[in-house]
């Protein structure tokens, strides 16, 4: 997650939320995504063999061709010609990796969703800790990436999202946000019909007692939070107040499509500042993830997310200011 330290003011809460879901739209009430599937991609990303996935890098290279690989076992064809958008505005050969499935439905399959995440990190420390120099990123951001990867196989192995959808596995974030800025200005040039943009952050760990499984930053923004929850029949998601603090809305790859598209664009995560303290440390190892908590989370967003996919009209808006 890029840094952010600067303070807002609390923006209003979104209380009201239209839903519309036929039972075509219900999605497969008992799938569960396996753990033991998580556990393979994340212990890959988050391995030494990566150096910790700095841009440009060797490291990220190998991080990118599992994803092109993982996409390509599924039949998830590549967007553009290739499964890699390379990057205008970054100074070393980049690339975000991006997958698409078209939608099943005449009409709506114009209409599109982006899922997302980024899998760079920040590579290797000229002064490491305790004699380990790798910032392997396994909470920031393998846990995203690995999420991603989930929800992309569930669509492709059902085929039943109405809207077409990109899974994207975004580059540079920790440079600034490059793969996501230079991504959604290509689309928006476009003139690509964005309904929404949803985007994994640090879901390695569970937060503490917060009556939610995850907080969505940018909460009052959009009517996305309360639609979520009707749509999962649960808290499924909240607001927690230090995100605002720190502007983490604009932290993270949402943020550009929201300034490109004004369209929802929001960012889900566990990371509430008290259960994880190696935030860009060599610590952020794969061993402190809590891969049965990733498990869950993913499984109780993949309907939510289908749902929001196959609504018959966008429920999903910006809250007026």
């Amino acid at each position: 997650m890029k840094k952010i330290v600067f303070l807002i003011s609390f923006v209003g809460l979104s209380l009201h939320a239209q839903t519309n879901v036929t039972s075509k739209n219900i999605s497969k009430v008992n799938y569960q995504v396996a753990e033991e599937n998580v556990i393979k991609t994340l212990s890959y990303l988050t391995s030494d063999e990566l150096e910790g996935r700095d841009s440009g890098s060797e490291g990220i290279e190998k991080a990118a061709v599992y994803l092109e690989n993982l996409l390509q076992e599924n039949g998830i064809k590549p967007y553009f010609k290739t499964y890699r958008d390379t990057l205008s505005n970054f100074d070393k050969p980049a690339f975000n990796i991006v997958g698409y499935i078209e939608g099943t439905d005449k009409k709506l399959k114009n209409e599109f969703v982006v899922i997302g995440a980024h899998y760079d990190h920040i590579g290797m420390l000229q002064n490491g800790v305790n004699g380990d120099v790798i910032v392997n990123g396994a909470n920031d951001n393998a846990t995203g990436t690995t999420a991603v990867t989930e929800v992309a196989k569930y669509f492709a192995k059902f085929k039943n999202n109405k809207r077409s959808v990109l899974f994207v596995f975004f580059s540079a974030e920790e440079k600034g946000l490059l793969g996501s800025k230079h991504l959604a200005a290509k689309l928006k040039e476009q003139k690509m019909d964005l309904y929404f943009m949803f985007n994994f952050e640090m879901i390695g760990v569970p937060m503490k007692d917060k009556g939610m499984d995850f907080y969505l930053t940018g909460f009052g923004k959009s009517n996305m939070a309360t639609t979520m929850n009707e749509y999962a029949g649960e808290k499924l998601v909240g607001y927690l107040p230090i995100e605002t603090k720190y502007m983490l809305f604009r932290a993270s790859d949402n943020y550009p499509f929201f300034t490109e598209f004004n369209v929802p664009a929001q960012t889900v995560s566990t990371f509430d500042f008290e259960n994880f303290q190696f935030y860009h440390q060599p610590d952020d190892e794969f061993e402190l993830m809590d891969t049965k908590h990733m498990t869950t989370v993913i499984s109780k967003t993949i309907p939510v997310l289908e749902k929001m996919i196959n609504a018959s009209k966008k429920e999903i808006k910006l809250n007026e200011k």
